[in-house]
């Protein structure tokens, strides 16, 4: 966005940050927020302090120290954008979508870095790792919430070291999983509501975490791992000791498994040999028509029982395997709550949406400079993070108003959420059908029941391919300059 372009949303851009206006404290404060938004906005090459400084006109001096020491509330912050999203972008069919993302930093005084894989240059680097939730509903997608990962043996028991990196005595080890929750949770509490969530199976191999979920009364859709284990029937539960066992004066725990039970197996064991599985036919859908082609699916799902936190069954889950048409080898699997009668081809609509945080990631790395943060202090990062949030929500919200006030004339769809003749659904929420396509709205068909009756669960198995969604490079990248010269 170039620089007549800030100065003609300049308008709305300062009503928008009024909201922040209680979370910056000092009036200088939501000087610096506006600076920093619309450097984030604007087209600058690199989109780091100096340069957002320098096109400003101020000191960069002000800005390191708007991101490391000046008093004001990032937390708030967050609490904000998450309420406003909450108040203005509600939606029957909302989707929360979680995953990580990595930045690469070199040395080893930046905050929570490490030598990982790190996944923006696909191999073992240093690099920083962040976890973050997404939300997506109808046309507007935006991030949430934004945390650093702190390593557990490199930083976590090293306290010394944190300090230096002016890392709070309280911030300590968390699994990722363990993160993810704890932003769902703030999510809730804001006032933000999930029809449903979905994850890979960095998340979705996690049992604490889906038992965590199970627990706020959340419907998810899950990648999980080829090696999850779960029944295909449910095995049978001893509640009473027989009298053998109390003749020989040791107590077993109760209830357990019943001795003579068949074990829980692993998924891919259960796709190539289960009897049960195999009785279920195969339905074919077509997701979208690819630059490399059409991208068919096939599917089918059996009730599956998973392991809880004592090892006996929880109550039926959704299996969910999928294998690719055109390359029969690539098979995923998946796992749902949600209620029994959720049909299939939601299920697969839910799972296969993830490919939005992935755009959300290059959305505000390629236009918004979230990757470009030169600051090594945790407060810093977090800072960043956050704002990068902030001036997201504000593309995003512009783009979606823009799109609106055109979608009569050009065929993009209207309230009634059906697209005209000719409009590529592809890069649009569809869901998938054995004969062509049905409008997402359908999602909401449980949306009455979710968390009554028995549920099924789904995940994939190819961490390769999680990453690998053909759907990325169908949606549109959010440019507001592009939007005022329509």
């Amino acid at each position: 966005m170039d620089a007549d372009t800030i100065l003609r949303i300049r308008p709305m851009l300062t009503a928008y940050l009024h909201e922040f206006d209680g979370c910056m404290g000092r009036v200088t404060n939501r000087s610096h927020l506006e600076t920093y938004v619309a450097g984030q906005l604007g087209d600058l090459d690199r989109k780091s302090v100096e340069p957002i400084a320098d096109a400003a006109g101020v000191p960069p001096r002000t800005l390191q120290e708007f991101l490391s020491m000046l008093k004001w509330d990032e937390q708030a912050a967050r609490d904000q954008i998450q309420r406003r999203v909450a108040r203005r972008h509600a939606d029957p069919h909302s989707v929360g979508v979680i995953d990580e993302t990595t930045f690469h930093k070199q040395g080893n005084k930046t905050a929570c870095v490490q030598r990982q894989y790190c996944g923006s240059r696909g191999k073992l680097d240093n690099c920083v790792v962040s976890v973050h939730l997404g939300y997506v509903a109808g046309d507007l997608f935006t991030l949430l919430d934004g945390d650093l990962f702190l390593p557990e043996k490199t930083w976590h028991g090293n306290r010394a070291r944190c300090r230096a990196a002016g890392i709070p005595d309280d911030v300590v080890y968390r699994p990722k999983w363990q993160i993810a929750l704890e932003q769902v949770q703030r999510a809730l509490g804001n006032g933000i509501r999930f029809s449903w969530l979905t994850f890979d199976e960095g998340y979705g191999g996690k049992p604490p975490f889906l038992r965590g979920l199970d627990r706020l009364g959340q419907n998810y859709v899950a990648e999980i791992p080829a090696s999850f284990v779960g029944w295909t029937r449910p095995p049978e539960i001893l509640y009473r000791e027989h009298a053998r066992d109390r003749r020989r004066g040791r107590r077993r725990k109760l209830p357990r498994l019943k001795v003579r039970n068949t074990p829980a197996a692993e998924v891919r064991e259960i796709f190539k040999h289960s009897p049960v599985l195999r009785k279920v036919p195969w339905e074919r859908f077509h997701v979208k028509d690819g630059s490399k082609g059409p991208m068919v699916w096939e599917a089918k799902r059996i009730p599956f029982w998973i392991k809880d936190e004592n090892g006996l069954p929880s109550r039926p889950h959704h299996l969910i395997v999928v294998r690719n048409v055109l390359k029969p080898d690539e098979v995923k699997f998946f796992l749902s709550n949600a209620p029994a009668s959720t049909r299939l081809e939601i299920l697969l609509m839910v799972a296969f949406s993830r490919w939005t945080i992935e755009r959300l990631f290059e959305d505000s790395k390629t236009e918004l400079g979230l990757d470009h943060f030169e600051v090594r202090t945790y407060r810093s990062i977090i800072r960043h993070l956050m704002l990068t949030c902030i001036s997201h929500l504000f593309l995003a919200e512009f783009r979606l108003a823009h799109r609106k006030k055109k979608s009569g004339a050009d065929g993009v769809p209207g309230a009634d959420g059906h697209a005209g003749p000719g409009t590529d659904l592809g890069s649009r929420w569809t869901l998938f059908a054995p004969t062509g396509r049905i409008h997402c709205r359908a999602i909401g068909d449980n949306a009455a029941t979710q968390r009554r009756g028995s549920t099924f669960a789904s995940k994939a198995n190819h961490p390769a391919s999680t990453r690998d969604w053909d759907m990325v490079d169908e949606h549109t990248h959010l440019q507001v300059a592009e939007v005022l010269a329509l």
